[in-house]
Parts: structure tokens; sequence; C-alpha cells
């Protein structure tokens, strides 16, 4: 989702054809805060995010680090699932 703000801006059947309600599994990704995305994932689902201010290392370090892996987000896609 590039753009909460635009996203909000579209009709209602519009955002439910892209997150259906129906559909609970869900998992966000955000090299930033986690902040905000807990209302598009629901209460049930995952938010793979930082919860801290940050860190200084190389990036692939960071990535490792807070888990922004693919190995990751396929286990949080996976236990969605489950």
């Amino acid at each position: 989702m590039p753009s909460w703000e635009l996203f909000e801006q579209q009709e209602q059947a519009y955002r439910d054809q892209v997150l259906p309600p129906a559909v609970t599994a869900r998992v966000a990704v955000e090299q930033a805060s986690t902040f905000g995305w807990a209302h598009y994932v629901g209460l049930t689902g995952t938010i793979i995010g930082m919860k801290s201010f940050g860190a200084s290392a190389p990036l692939k370090v960071l990535q490792k680090e807070f888990g922004f892996t693919k190995e990751h987000v396929i286990e949080a896609a996976m236990q969605q699932l489950r």
C-alpha cells in the first residue's frame, strides 16, 4: 500500500476488494514504525516492523536484526494461515 491517505479516499467497495473483510490472515511489512498498521491487519494480523527508534549498522545486518528477511515474512504468513 503506497499511501494510507490515498487508499482511505477510495470507495469502500474498492477497499473491500483489496482487503476483503472476511480475510483475516494478514501480514504487513514496514521497514519503519509499526504505528498505524493494526488498522489494516486487524486484531489477529501480524506486523513486521521496527518497534524501537532504530539502530546503526549496514542495511543487511539491520534487515536481519529486525526480521525483514524473506524467511521471516514467509513464516509470519504461514502462521497466519494456521
